[in-house]
C-alpha cells in the first residue's frame, strides 16, 4: 500500500514511504533451487538460532529443518528477524520459501542497512509477500525498479495506495489473478551491499497463527518481470508527469470513455442520463419501500421487521411486504474531497489548476465536507481540502446543484434496482422519505487502556461513559431514530476484537481504575474465593485482590488462567451488544439494531454475543462472491453486508479498491455473482456496496484513492456496472424466493 506504519522492538512507530520498485512474484510447490551464484540467507537445516530474534511478540523455534513462528493477534507487525551480514549488490531477487502459511496476502520482507530507518526512507526496503494459505510456497522479490522515471513518480505519490500502480503502467491482469510473475512494491531506500538482517512478519494479525519458513536466497542477476502493453504516461518523465490532476479531479494523462474534457460534457452526460432513467423507471411489482409487493402479505407493524419465511431470513418492511436490501454505502456528494496539503507537505504540485479561494463559485468548495470523514482529516492535522465531486456535481447542475442532486440520487436508486441508502450518506438525502436508509454511529467513551487496533480504540462497557455515550447519540440522530423510512442503526464499524480470550488480556493490562477490571476481580473473587486460589490457577503472586486490580501483567500460566480470560472477554461482548440494544430500543423500540460490522470474520465468541442481542448482524466482507460465507456453528441469524467492493484500472485512479479485476465489463460480471450468491444465501438480507460515487484520484484523508463507485468524479455513471446493477436489482425477489 502506498503508506505502511509499522512499530520497531522498541514500540516506536515508523512509516515506509512509497519509493517504487516493481517486484516479481512466483509461487511454486518446488523448493528454492539453489545455483552457485545463489546466497543463502537463511537455511532452517542449518541456522544458527543465535542470529534469531523475535519482533512483536512473536515466538519462534528451530526444528525438522524448518523456522515455525508463532503470532498472536496484535495491532503491531509480530515475526521474526535473522541477523547476518551480506553483500548482496549483484543479487537482484531474495526468495522465501514458506509452509503452511495461512493469512492472505499479510506477510512482508525487510531488508535492513546497519542503523537502517525504515519511516525516513533509508536503509531499509520492505516487500509484501501475497501468500494466499498455501502449504507450500516460494515468493520473491525483485530488488530494483526498471523504471527509474516511474519509480520517481511513484515516491511523489507516497501519501496513497498504490499496489496497484504497476497493473495502472501495464502489467496484465493475468499476472495479478495468477500471482506468477505479479508485481508488488518494494518501499524503501536500500544499499545493497552492506544487509544485516533479514526479516519476514505478519501484518496486524487479527487471530493467533503459526507459520513457518524454510530458506530465503538471494538470486544473481534480474528475473524478467511479466510485461504488457506500456502505457504512455509511464514514459513521462516526473517533470512531465506533474501536475497530474486535471481541473476536474480527474488524471491528465490517460483518455477513456465519457472523460470530461470541458464544462460542456457535463450537459451531454446530463442529457444520455435524463433518457435512460426515463426508459428505466424501476424493477416492477415493489411497493413504495421497495419491498416484494406481490409476495406474501405479512402483518404490518409500520416499521422494519424480520422473519424467517421458506428457510430464508428476510427483513420484513412496514407494508408487511419481504424486503431484501440493495444499495450502496456514502450517497453523499462530496466522495472527492481531497487533502491538498498535509503537515508532511507532501502534495505541492500535483493540481493542474484549482479555483481561487474568493471564486464566487467554486472558491465554495474549499469549505463543502464529508461530514462523516472530516474527523479522521482533523486528527491528522489536515485542513486544507478542496472538493471536486460537489465543484462537478456544481458544474453539472447550475446553482441549485444539491436539491437537483438529491432528487436524482432517489432517482437513480429506483431505477438501478436500489430499494436502499447504505449508511453514511447525508442525511438530508436521507431525510427525503423517498427510500429506506440506514444510519450508523460510533461510541467514543472511556476505552479499555490495554486494548489497542482498530478504527478507533474499543470502549469499556462498564465504565458509565459508554452507556451515557450510547444514549447521547440516540439523541443526536433523534430524527432518523423516529422516521419510519430509517430500516435500523449500525453501531461502530470493523472493532478490534482480537482472539477468544484477548479482551480479558487487556483488561489485565489496564489500570487500577479500569471499570472491566474492577469487575474482573469481583467474577475471579467469587470464583476463587481467596487470591491463593487464583495464584495457583494462574502462576501469579498477587498479594490481595487489590493487588490484581494494580498489576498489569499477563498471567504467566496461559493455560491455567484461558477459560477465564474467554469467560470474561465474552462477558464484555455481551454487555457491549446488550447496552447499545437497550438505548436504542428505549429510544424506539421498532428500530433494527444491525450490529458492529465485523471486518471480514469475526471470533465466534462474539458472534454468538451479537445473536443475541442484535436484530441483524453484519459483515464487511470483501470477496468476488458469497457462496462460502458461513456463520460460527450453532448461530442461525440474520445477516447485512455492510460493505464490499472491487475496481478495475481502466477508468483514470491507480487503486482499484481491496479487489482488482480486468476492467469495467469484468466488474460488472463480478458484481451480478456477488449479488446472486448472497441471495441464494439463507442468512444474508442484504448486501451493501462501497461506496456509491469515486474516492479523490489524488486521495483522501489516509491515502485511499479507489475506483470503487457507481459514479466518478464527475458524477458520470460507470454504465457497465450500472446496467449489471440494475439487472440483478430487478430480479432480487425472483432469486430470493427460489
Amino acid at each position: 500500500m502506498g503508506i505502511l506504519t509499522v512499530k520497531d522492538r522498541r514500540g516506536t512507530s515508523v512509516t515506509f514511504l512509497s519509493s517504487f520498485a516493481i517486484a516479481v512474484a512466483v509461487v511454486t510447490t518446488t523448493p528454492i533451487p539453489s545455483y552457485a551464484a545463489d546466497i543463502v540467507l537463511f537455511d532452517a537445516a542449518t541456522a544458527d538460532a543465535s542470529a534469531l530474534s523475535g519482533q512483536n511478540g512473536a515466538s519462534f523455534s528451530l526444528a525438522d529443518g524448518l523456522l515455525t513462528v508463532k503470532t498472536q493477534p496484535s495491532d503491531l507487525y509480530p515475526g521474526v528477524c535473522i541477523a547476518g551480514k551480506w553483500d548482496l549488490s549483484r543479487y537482484g531477487r531474495i526468495e522465501v520459501e514458506f509452509v503452511n502459511g495461512g493469512i492472505n496476502g499479510m506477510y512482508t520482507l525487510r531488508l535492513l542497512n546497519p542503523g537502517g530507518n525504515p519511516g525516513k526512507q533509508k536503509g531499509s526496503k520492505v516487500f509484501k509477500l501475497p501468500i494466499k494459505s498455501e502449504k507450500h510456497a516460494v515468493l520473491g522479490a525483485n530488488m530494483t525498479s526498471r523504471n527509474p522515471g516511474l519509480a520517481a513518480i511513484a515516491k511523489r505519490l507516497k501519501p496513497l495506495r498504490v499496489w496497484a500502480f504497476p497493473y495502472a503502467a501495464g502489467v496484465p491482469y493475468e499476472a495479478y489473478k495468477s500471482r506468477k510473475s505479479a508485481p508488488m512494491m518494494g518501499i524503501g531506500e536500500l544499499d545493497p551491499k552492506d544487509v544485516v538482517q533479514v526479516a519476514v512478519y505478519i501484518n496486524q494479525p487479527k487471530l493467533p497463527h503459526t507459520w513457518s519458513v524454510k530458506r530465503i536466497v538471494a538470486k544473481e542477476g534480474a528475473v524478467p518481470s511479466a510485461t504488457g502493453a506500456a502505457q504512455e504516461w509511464t514514459k513521462l518523465s516526473e517533470k512531465d508527469f506533474f501536475p497530474y490532476i486535471d481541473q476536474y479531479g480527474q488524471f491528465r494523462h490517460k483518455e477513456w470513455p465519457d472523460k470530461v474534457h470541458s464544462d460542456a460534457d457535463f450537459a451531454r452526460q446530463r442529457e444520455k442520463e435524463e433518457k435512460d432513467l426515463a426508459a428505466h423507471p424501476g424493477p416492477k411489482g415493489w411497493d413504495k419501500w421497495g419491498g416484494w409487493a406481490d409476495g406474501p402479505q405479512l402483518p404490518k407493524t409500520g416499521g422494519f421487521s424480520t422473519t424467517k419465511w421458506n428457510g430464508k431470513w428476510w427483513i420484513v418492511d412496514p407494508d408487511g411486504h419481504l424486503w431484501w436490501s440493495h444499495g450502496p454505502v456514502r450517497v453523499l456528494p462530496s466522495s472527492a474531497m481531497t487533502p491538498l496539503a498535509t503537515p508532511n507537505g507532501d502534495r505541492a504540485g500535483w493540481f493542474e489548476k484549482l479555483p481561487k479561494r474568493d471564486d464566487p463559485v467554486f472558491g465554495a468548495f474549499y469549505e463543502t465536507r464529508d461530514e462523516l470523514l472530516w474527523p479522521y482529516y482533523t486528527k491528522r492535522g489536515i485542513t486544507s481540502v478542496y472538493d471536486f465531486s460537489a465543484a462537478n456535481i456544481r458544474r453539472k447542475y447550475g446553482e441549485k446543484w444539491f436539491e437537483t442532486w438529491a432528487d436524482l440520487a432517489h432517482r437513480r436508486l429506483r431505477s438501478w434496482g436500489c430499494n436502499t441508502i447504505a449508511n453514511s450518506s447525508d442525511k438530508r438525502i436521507c431525510l427525503m422519505d423517498r427510500t429506506p436508509y440506514t444510519e450508523r454511529f460510533e461510541i467514543h467513551a472511556r476505552p479499555i487502556a490495554g486494548h489497542k487496533g482498530g478504527w478507533w480504540e474499543f470502549c469499556d462497557p462498564f465504565d458509565p461513559s459508554f452507556r451515557a455515550e450510547a444514549k447521547r447519540m440516540t439523541e443526536v440522530y433523534r430524527a432518523e431514530i423516529e422516521d419510519p423510512w430509517c430500516m435500523g442503526f449500525f453501531v461502530d464499524n470493523e472493532h478490534h476484537w482480537g482472539a477468544a480470550h484477548s479482551f480479558g488480556l487487556s483488561t489485565l493490562k489496564s489500570p487500577a481504575d479500569q471499570p472491566c477490571k474492577a469487575v474482573f476481580r469481583d467474577r475471579m473473587k467469587a470464583k476463587y474465593g481467596t487470591v491463593a486460589k487464583l495464584n495457583a490457577a494462574w502462576g501469579m503472586a498477587y498479594k490481595d485482590w487489590d493487588d490484581f486490580l494494580r498489576v498489569m501483567k499477563e498471567p504467566k500460566a496461559f493455560k491455567g488462567a484461558k477459560a477465564d480470560l474467554e469467560a470474561f472477554s465474552s462477558e464484555i461482548a455481551e454487555t457491549y451488544f446488550r447496552i447499545i440494544r437497550e438505548e436504542l430500543k428505549r429510544a424506539n423500540p421498532g428500530k433494527l439494531y444491525l450490529g458492529c460490522r465485523w471486518a471480514g470474520g469475526a471470533p465466534a465468541f462474539t458472534v454468538k454475543a451479537a445473536a443475541k442481542y442484535c436484530d441483524v448482524i453484519s459483515y464487511n466482507v470483501y470477496r468476488k462472491e458469497m457462496s462460502g460465507f458461513k456463520l460460527p456453528d450453532g448461530i442461525d441469524a440474520p445477516v447485512m453486508i455492510g460493505e464490499f467492493h472491487f475496481g478495475a484500472l481502466d477508468r483514470g485512479p491507480f487503486c482499484p479498491g481491496l479487489i482488482l479485476l480486468r476492467d469495467q465489463k469484468h466488474r460488472a460480471e463480478t458484481y451480478k455473482e456477488y449479488v446472486r450468491t448472497s441471495l441464494e444465501h439463507p442468512q444474508i438480507v442484504g448486501v451493501h456496496w462501497h461506496q456509491f460515487s469515486d474516492q479523490a484520484t489524488s486521495g483522501r484523508f489516509d491515502g485511499e484513492n479507489m475506483q470503487v463507485g457507481w459514479t466518478d468524479v464527475c458524477d458520470t455513471p460507470y454504465w457497465e456496472t450500472v446496467e449489471a446493477v440494475r439487472e440483478i436489482g430487478s430480479r432480487i425477489y425472483e432469486i430470493r424466493s427460489r
